[in-house]
């Protein structure tokens, strides 16, 4: 690794496509300046046939690490070392980290979940139903199996991608798991203690769309998270308050995402409140963009 000097920061950044829109990069350089430490994160523009170019000069130039995003967290699997537990159950990387001269994929988005759940409440023994089978879906289903969840129940429209999620969770992991077929509005198991809505319904500009799930199912004092962070408070996540629900968005999985991030490259564990405040900031000009 080279050793940064005034003039020099250590790097580190983003592949992917689209990138715009990210708000991972204003977090990490807000925790860099509050922290003083010497490092810059840039977010570039990698489609997948410059994958193996950009990370070839992440390597070359020193870099301390970097994320990847859609399209690229599979892809970029060949081009490391080594998988940490969880990426090699999740089958995906989202950030890598040079470690003694080796590049080795973490996956940084079922932790960041399993981080912010702990704020309202343990994952361990936790009957989970995960929506949703897809990355964020996968990643959060095996976090939270590692992280002691009695059960987790995968439900999902290809029920068959459902269940080789749990299969992998049955094999790898201590809690059970099973597939259930996402048809019409899906009714919340009675037993369930967390509910997460792993899809992308909801997010802005489609704010207005509704998740397809039976609401009468909510029961009181459940958790109930979603994964979208933009807006914060979704339809869904309204109307499970409504009905006296506990509810965690997406905020909080974003941040302690990031601030994951940063510890992995640098050693440093952020100040957790200067990321968020970081993120809302970005939220709130996604929302209300000056003009040029």
């Amino acid at each position: 690794m080279v050793e940064p000097t005034p003039l020099m920061p250590s790097l580190t950044g983003s592949f992917s496509s689209p990138a715009g829109g990210n708000p991972t990069g204003a977090m990490v350089e807000a925790a860099y300046a509050h922290h003083g430490i010497l490092a810059r994160y840039v977010n570039a523009e990698v489609r997948p046939a410059g994958l193996a170019a950009a990370v070839a000069g992440a390597k070359a130039m020193g870099w301390l690490g970097f994320n990847c995003s859609l399209p690229h967290k599979q892809a970029v699997i060949p081009l490391l070392d080594e998988l940490a537990q969880s990426a090699r159950l999740i089958g995906a990387v989202n950030c890598a980290v040079e470690r003694d001269g080796a590049w080795v994929g973490e996956n940084t988005d079922g932790q960041g979940f399993v981080a912010a759940l702990r704020e309202i409440v343990d994952p361990a023994g936790q009957r989970v139903v995960v929506l949703g089978a897809g990355g964020a879906g996968r990643a959060i289903a095996v976090e939270l199996a590692l992280a002691g969840a009695a059960s987790v129940t995968i439900v999902n429209r290809d029920v068959e991608k459902a269940r080789a999620l749990a299969d992998v969770i049955v094999e790898g992991t201590t809690a059970t798991a099973r597939a259930e077929a996402w048809l019409g509005d899906h009714a919340v198991a009675a037993d369930a203690t967390v509910v997460v809505n792993a899809t992308s319904v909801g997010l802005a500009p489609r704010i207005d769309e509704r998740l397809a799930v039976d609401l009468e199912t909510i029961r009181a004092g459940v958790v109930v998270c979603d994964v979208i962070p933009n807006p914060p408070v979704t339809p869904f996540l309204r109307a499970a308050a409504e009905r006296g629900a506990r509810t965690l968005d997406g905020r909080g999985m974003l941040a302690q995402q990031a601030a994951r991030n940063v510890e992995l490259w640098t050693g440093v564990r952020p100040d957790l409140a200067v990321m968020r405040t970081a993120l809302d900031r970005a939220i709130g000009d996604w929302r209300h963009p000056t003009s040029s």
